[in-house]
């Protein structure tokens, strides 16, 4: 017990416990505002889109360039740039053009991940642990950057959340009130896009997309308003964060694998819960 309360307090698990609740808040935001929007393949687009933004950044410093410039700068600007080049083609075509887009950009950054992973192999490590994330690695540097990037999340999301919300469910009718729908839709596509850099640091590339969608789509099983459906991702995000940090004191496991497993196995255990209380009502 003494080994557990002494583990709890080191400073590399305070420092994941903080990044937690930043990355709770944006999975519950922003994967919610994108879950609404029926752009959950934007979270996966981005992710790879930040990782080549962040590997070019690292080959930079290889080179001797921008040594003091954070990789998750890089990866923040590829991030929404993916994202709002997403927004637009949306807006002015059709959902299937949009899905053709993420998935053209998903492909196209990856190859430029790899191949400028080949260019520095020296730094391969730092791509990698861009990829697969360690939130027990966070810095306070790090903390400093992710509470930057999220306060501006939250910040714009809650300014314009009327104005989000109208041109999700009725974009039509935004248009038709005088809502300049399209600047919105870039400006919440472009937000998503920077939930999903700053997630990267603690989670990673390939395991955002769980840590974001999941939450969501969980609580959307369950809650009832747009505001429980937020506040329920919030939770269940932080609550498979602190699981995984919880669980790795026992065993040797990556802890973003962790909390991506959680995260996801709470959606199929609330799926499959209210599936077998459907059919046992169906039969009583």
């Amino acid at each position: 017990m003494t080994r557990f309360i002494e583990y709890m307090g080191s400073p590399f698990v305070v420092r994941a416990l903080l990044a937690s609740v930043l990355i709770a808040l944006n999975a519950g935001v922003a994967g919610s505002f994108a879950m609404f929007r029926n752009s959950t393949f934007l979270v996966s687009g981005a992710s790879h889109a930040a990782l080549a933004g962040a590997a070019a950044i690292i080959l930079l410093h290889a080179l001797g360039f921008w040594a003091g410039v954070d990789p998750m700068i890089g990866g923040g600007v590829t991030a929404v740039l993916l994202a709002v080049l997403a927004a637009h083609a949306g807006f002015h075509g059709k959902q299937g053009e949009i899905d053709t887009q993420i998935g053209v950009g998903f492909a196209f950054s990856m190859g430029i991940a790899l191949l400028l992973v080949s260019m520095i192999p020296e730094a391969a490590s730092r791509v990698w642990s861009v990829m697969i994330g360690d939130i027990l690695l966070v810095t306070w540097s790090d903390l400093v950057l992710l509470t930057i990037e999220t306060a501006v999340v939250i910040f714009l999301f809650f300014a314009f959340r009327h104005e989000f919300l109208f041109i999700t469910f009725d974009i039509e009718g935004a248009k038709a009130f005088g809502i300049n729908a399209g600047k919105y839709n870039l400006l919440m596509f472009a937000l998503i896009g920077l939930s999903v850099a700053a997630m990267m640091k603690g989670i990673g590339a390939i395991l955002v997309f769980a840590m974001m969608a999941a939450p969501a789509a969980t609580a959307m099983l369950m809650a009832r308003s747009i505001a429980k459906v937020i506040m329920g991702s919030i939770l269940i995000a932080f609550a498979a964060s602190v699981l995984g940090i919880l669980v790795s004191f026992y065993v040797n496991l990556s802890v973003s694998a962790l909390a991506a497993c959680f995260s996801a196995g709470a959606y199929f255990g609330v799926a499959g819960f209210q599936k077998w209380s459907r059919r046992k009502g169906g039969r009583g």
